[in-house]
């Protein structure tokens, strides 16, 4: 541990005092002694300006921790010292994303500007002590590291289908259920149904029977939304870029109509949450993750519930790669494939297993996404 905070200069003067002095030891050089005494007086002064204690209190605040590109936001650091200050107080130390600042005395307001979609590590801010020679190092760790998420672009779109989100009683399945929102039939009562479900008008005419009919359901479900965008078939950053901000608008949709969305983007796959952390997985995402079937396979594990799946892949793929990743999902779950294509046409194209969509650039996805083409 105590040799970690060593640096280089450090150990270079720690093997010269220690072969200067047994030299000097030997040929009876004193001189050499005295330089070798004079290494390790160093080092030992060294040392006790850089091991000893100092309470100080870092804390790290930041306006704004998902943002777009091109935003910016404040990155506030405030360093409190504890009892007296010393000449040498510890500095502190903090990296953003790949830089580092350093922040000396009371604080300091650093801005975080110029941003690409991706994930930025802030922290962990360090207390850093040392000797005025650098010949010891030692850094303490005061704080978390704190991620700010830069979502791809979006462009708004209309309502994803008001079939798709409205339907309060959600879509129906062929699930017999005796507790659930779809009226689906009468039966003849047997024990152990719940009484409340008895149809007691149907049955006064079969009173005289001394039978009774209950009501019986099919199950339903929530519009449940899951886009899934391929990791490995782009031929550029541009055209993937393309794709995750085509991803990232239809989920932006999806929040505002309060429907159920999963994504799986380049490998990062999102649980339900709140649509900002669920685009967080879009800042994650960097080409050479999956194939396009086994990303539709983790789709369905993380989304056994699916009514929708958007699959947004690149043009590379033929008909029959897309249906094999189509294929992931039952079939009773609607499919649709956006194909992210710069050289082709903006076009629809509908087939018995799936509808197909060829987005040109982002600016053409809401026209393409219109007239309820999710329903």
């Amino acid at each position: 541990m105590w040799l970690e905070t060593v640096s280089p200069s450090g150990r270079l003067l720690a093997v010269a005092a220690v072969v200067a002095w047994g030299l000097g030891a030997v040929l009876g050089w004193d001189e050499l002694v005295l330089l070798g005494a004079a290494g390790v007086l160093s080092l030992v002064l060294a040392s006790a300006l850089t091991l000893g204690s100092g309470s100080v209190r870092v804390a790290v605040d930041i306006t704004k921790r998902r943002l777009q590109p091109d935003d910016s936001t404040q990155c506030a650091v405030e360093v409190e010292h504890h009892g007296r200050r010393s000449l040498f107080a510890p500095e502190v130390e903090l990296p953003i994303g790949k830089d580092r600042v350093e922040v000396f005395d009371r604080g300091r307001v650093v801005e975080i500007n110029g941003l690409r979609r991706g994930v930025i590590a802030v922290g962990p801010a360090t207390t850093v002590r040392g000797d005025p020679l650098g010949l010891l190092r030692r850094t303490v760790p005061m704080t978390e590291v704190v991620e700010v998420f830069v979502h791809p672009l979006t462009v708004p779109l209309q309502a994803l289908g008001t079939g798709l989100l409205r339907d309060l009683e959600g879509c129906t399945t062929n699930d017999v259920s005796m507790s659930d929102l779809a009226f689906h039939a009468l039966r003849e009562y047997t024990p152990g149904d719940d009484r409340r479900h008895i149809h007691w008008r149907s049955t006064a005419k079969l009173a005289q029977d001394g039978r009774f009919l209950v009501r019986q359901y099919l199950d339903t479900r929530r519009a449940h939304l899951v886009v899934v965008v391929d990791g490995e078939s782009f031929p550029d950053d541009q055209v993937f870029e393309t794709a995750l901000s085509a991803g990232a608008s239809v989920v932006k949709r999806a929040a505002a109509d309060e429907i159920d969305t999963t994504v799986v983007a380049a490998g990062h796959v999102s649980g339900r949450g709140r649509a900002q952390h669920v685009l967080d997985v879009f800042a994650r995402a960097e080409q050479g993750g999956p194939v396009l079937a086994e990303a539709a396979t983790r789709a369905v594990a993380a989304a056994p519930d699916a009514t929708l799946v958007v699959l947004i892949t690149s043009a590379k793929h033929s008909y029959a790669d897309l249906r094999v990743a189509a294929a992931a999902f039952p079939p009773e779950v609607r499919k649709v494939v956006l194909r992210v294509d710069p050289s082709a046409h903006t076009r629809r194209a509908a087939s018995t297993a799936f509808s197909v969509l060829t987005l040109r650039q982002l600016s053409d996805l809401p026209a393409l996404l219109s007239g309820g083409t999710l329903q």
